[in-house]
C-alpha cells in the first residue's frame, strides 16, 4: 500500500509541474503582447503629431474666412443705408401727410435702424452720414410735434360744463381717427431712438404737447365754475348758517371728476399703457392747480366765518374725499394730489370742534345782560340749530371726529397736536361709514356742546340775574327750548342712545328748583305751630271733618292774631309771585309744568290750613282772601 501511495504522489508532483512550465510559457506570452502594444501606441502618436499642427492652421484659416464675410456684409450694410439716403431724405423733407403718415413714419423708422448701425460701427468713414441721418430724424421729429400739436388743436375751444351735467351726457371725447393718428406719432416721439437712445417718458415731446394743450382745455373749461364756487359760498346773509347744497363746489366737483375721465379716455387712446398715468398727472396739474388754489380761498372765508360756514368744510371733506378716490379707482392716479388740495380744509374741519366749543364759552360769557323777563337767550336757537345742522354731515364728521378721537374736541390745543402728526392722505372711504361708533361720537360731541352751553348760561345767570326765580325761568325755558329742537329733529335718532335725556331732565329740575325757592315764601305763612301737651283738637286728617270754629276758640288773641298775620302775608307773597309768573316769558311747557310745580306746593298747604283756621274772619274776607276753589282756580290760572 505504501508503494501505491508513492505512485500517487509522484503522478500529482509531475501533473504539478507541467502546470508551472505552461503557467511560465503564458507570462512569455504576455510580456512579449504589451511589449508589442507599447510599440503600437508609439507608432499611432506619430500621425497624431504630425496632423495636429495642419489641423490648427485649417481652423484659424476658417475663422478668417467667417470674419471677412461679416466685414463683408458690414460694409454692404454700411453702403446700403448711405445709397437709400436720397429716398428718405425726399419723404422727410416733404413732410408728414395728416391724411396718412403710415409712410412718414416708416421711413423715420428705416433711419433710426440705419442709424442705430453705423453708430455701433464707429467706423470714422461714417460721421458725415450720421450727421446726416441725425439731422434728417431731428427734422422729421419737429415734424411730428407740429402735427401732433395741429391735430390737438381742432378740438382745444372750452366746453360748458353744465350742459354736460345738468343734461347728464358724457364730456366730449377726441375722435378715433385723431385718437389712432396721435397715437402713432406718440409711438414714435415717445420711445427712445438712436439720436436719443436715453430718452425717458418724461421728456416726451407728445406728452409735454398733449398736457400744455389738453391741460388748458381742461383749466379754461372749469374756471368759471371755480368762480362761481367762491361767490356762491359766500352769498349768504350775515350770520346764516351755511344751508348744504347752496354752494357750488359740488358741481365744480362734479365736473373736475367727469371732465378727468373723459381725459383719461382719451390719454388711453392715444398713449402707450406705460406713459397713461404720466400724461394723466401732467394734464391734469393745471387744473388741479387752479382747484386747489379755489379750496385755499374758500377755507379762508370759511375760517373767517367758522359759526355759520364750518359746515361748508364738512360737505367740502365728503364731496372731495369721493370724487378723489372714484378717480383713484378709475385711474389709478390723483390721490395724492387732492388730499393736498383738501388738506387746508380738513384741518378747518377738525378745529372748527373746538372752536365751536370755545365760540359758545365766549360769547356767554361776553354778555353783558340776560332777558329780565327769563326769557329764551337768541343764541341758545343758534346753537341748537348748529347741532341740528350737523346731523345732515354724518359722513365727514364721522371721518373728521374719529381722527381726533372721543373727547379730543374739548380744547383747540389737542387739536393742533393731533393736527400736526397727521399725515398727507384722503380720508380713507371707511371712515366715512356711519357705524355705532361713529353715530356716538357725534352724540357725545353734541351733548358736550349742549353741556358746555348750559354751564356757561348757569354761571352767567346767577352773576347777572339777582332773582332765583328768574334765573330759574331763565334755565327752564332754555332747557325747554333744548328739548324741543332736539325732539323735532334728527337730533332725537342721534341722542337716542345714552343718558341725553337724563342730563337734560337734571338741567330742568335744576332750573325748576331754583325757580320754586321764591314760593317758599307764601308756603312759611301756611305753618302753624301745635302743642301736643294741651287739650285734644277737634279731629282732622283724610276722614276726619276740621271744626275750624272750635280750632279758632281754642286759641288766644295772640294766637289769632298771628293766625290773622299769617293769612295777610300769604294773600300779600301769593298775589305779587302770580302777578311775576304771569308777566313772566315762558317757554309753554315751561309755564305748565312750573304751575304744576307750584300748585303741588302750595295747594296741599294751604287746603290744611285753611281748613283749621278759615272762621278766622267769620266769611267777611277781610283775612281768608280765597278758599280752597278760589285758590285753586288761581293755581290753575298760572298755567
Amino acid at each position: 500500500m505504501s508503494k501505491a501511495r508513492n505512485a500517487d504522489h509522484a503522478e500529482e508532483r509531475a501533473e504539478v509541474e507541467v502546470l508551472f512550465a505552461e503557467a511560465a510559457k503564458l507570462d512569455t506570452i504576455s510580456r512579449k503582447i504589451k511589449a508589442s502594444s507599447a510599440k503600437m501606441d508609439d507608432r499611432r502618436q506619430l500621425p497624431k503629431d504630425a496632423v495636429k499642427p495642419v489641423y490648427s492652421n485649417t481652423h484659424s484659416l476658417q475663422t478668417m474666412n467667417d470674419n471677412i464675410d461679416k466685414i463683408l456684409d458690414a460694409i454692404d450694410k454700411m453702403l446700403g443705408p448711405s445709397e437709400d439716403k436720397g429716398r428718405e431724405e425726399r419723404i422727410i423733407r416733404a413732410g408728414p401727410n395728416p391724411k396718412g403718415i403710415t409712410d412718414y413714419l416708416a421711413s423715420l423708422k428705416r433711419l433710426d435702424r440705419a442709424l442705430s448701425q453705423m453708430s455701433s460701427t464707429n467706423l470714422r468713414v461714417n460721421q458725415q452720414a450720421i450727421g446726416d441721418f441725425n439731422e434728417l430724424l431731428s427734422e422729421g421729429s419737429s415734424q411730428l410735434q407740429v402735427l401732433f400739436r395741429s391735430i390737438l388743436a381742432d378740438d382745444l375751444q372750452p366746453v360748458e360744463p353744465l350742459h354736460y351735467l345738468v343734461k347728464k351726457i358724457p364730456f366730449p371725447v377726441l375722435e378715433q381717427e385723431k385718437a389712432s393718428k396721435l397715437g402713432l406719432i406718440d409711438s414714435f416721439l415717445s420711445f427712445p431712438t438712436a439720436r436719443n437712445a436715453s430718452h425717458s417718458p418724461r421728456e416726451s415731446p407728445s406728452i409735454r404737447i398733449y398736457a400744455e394743450l389738453r391741460g388748458g382745455y381742461l383749466s379754461e373749461s372749469l374756471h368759471n365754475l371755480s368762480t362761481a364756487s367762491i361767490s356762491t359760498s359766500k352769498r349768504k346773509a350775515s350770520g346764516e348758517i351755511y344751508r348744504q347744497g347752496t354752494s357750488g363746489i359740488g358741481t365744480y366737483a362734479q365736473a373736475i371728476e367727469s371732465s378727468f375721465s373723459a381725459e383719461f379716455n382719451n390719454i388711453s387712446a392715444v398713449f402707450g399703457r406705460e406713459n397713461w398715468g404720466l400724461a394723466f398727472d401732467a394734464t391734469c396739474r393745471k387744473a388741479l392747480a387752479e382747484f386747489a388754489k379755489t379750496l385755499r380761498e374758500l377755507n379762508m372765508h370759511i375760517k373767517a366765518n367758522l359759526a355759520t360756514d364750518c359746515f361748508l368744510a364738512y360737505e367740502i371733506v365728503e364731496i372731495v374725499t369721493n370724487v378723489g378716490f372714484r378717480l383713484d379707482q378709475q385711474t389709478g392716479q390723483l390721490k395724492l394730489p387732492f388730499a393736498d388740495a383738501l388738506k387746508p380744509i380738513q384741518e378747518t374741519a377738525r378745529s372748527s370742534l373746538a372752536e365751536l366749543l370755545e365760540d359758545v364759552r365766549r360769547r356767554v360769557s361776553s354778555k353783558q345782560s340776560l332777558p329780565l323777563d327769563g326769557s329764551v337767550l337768541p343764541f341758545t336757537t343758534e346753537v341748537m340749530t348748529r347741532m341740528q345742522t350737523m346731523t345732515t354731515y354724518p359722513k365727514p364728521l364721522a371721518s373728521v371726529m374719529a381722527s381726533l378721537g372721543d373727547g379730543n374736541w374739548q380744547s383747540v390745543a389737542s387739536i393742533h397736536s393731533t393736527s400736526s402728526t397727521s399725515s398727507t392722505s384722503l380720508p380713507s372711504l371707511k371712515s366715512f361709514d356711519v357705524g355705532a361708533d361713529s353715530s356716538q361720537l357725534l352724540a357725545h360731541y353734541i351733548m358736550d356742546t349742549i353741556e358746555t352751553l348750559l354751564t356757561s348760561l348757569d354761571a352767567k345767570a346767577r352773576m347777572l340775574l339777582k332773582s332765583k326765580s328768574v334765573a330759574g325761568v331763565f334755565m327752564a325755558n332754555n332747557v325747554a327750548l333744548i328739548d324741543r329742537m332736539i325732539r323735532s329733529s334728527d337730533l332725537s335718532s342721534v341722542l337716542s342712545t345714552g343718558n341725553a335725556s337724563a342730563k337734560i331732565e337734571s338741567w330742568r329740575k335744576k332750573g325748576t328748583s331754583a325757580y320754586l325757592e321764591s314760593w317758599r315764601e307764601p308756603c312759611s305763612a301756611l305753618m302753624d305751630v301745635q302743642y301736643i301737651n294741651r287739650s285734644p283738637r277737634p279731629p282732622s286728617g283724610n276722614n276726619g271733618v276740621v271744626d275750624s270754629t272750635a280750632m279758632i276758640k281754642q286759641l288766644g288773641s295772640k294766637d289769632k292774631d298771628s293766625i290773622k298775620e299769617k293769612f295777610k302775608n300769604f294773600n300779600t307773597s301769593f298775589d305779587e309771585l302770580s302777578s311775576k309768573h304771569k308777566a313772566m316769558q315762558m317757554e309753554r311747557e315751561v309755564r305748565s309744568q312750573l304751575a304744576r310745580e307750584v300748585q303741588a306746593m302750595i295747594e296741599p298747604l294751604y287746603a290744611r290750613f285753611w281748613d283749621r283756621y278759615h272762621e278766622i274772619d267769620k266769611g267777611k274776607g277781610k283775612y281768608v282772601k280765597y278758599d280752597k276753589g278760589g285758590l285753586s282756580a288761581q293755581l290753575a290760572g298760572l298755567g
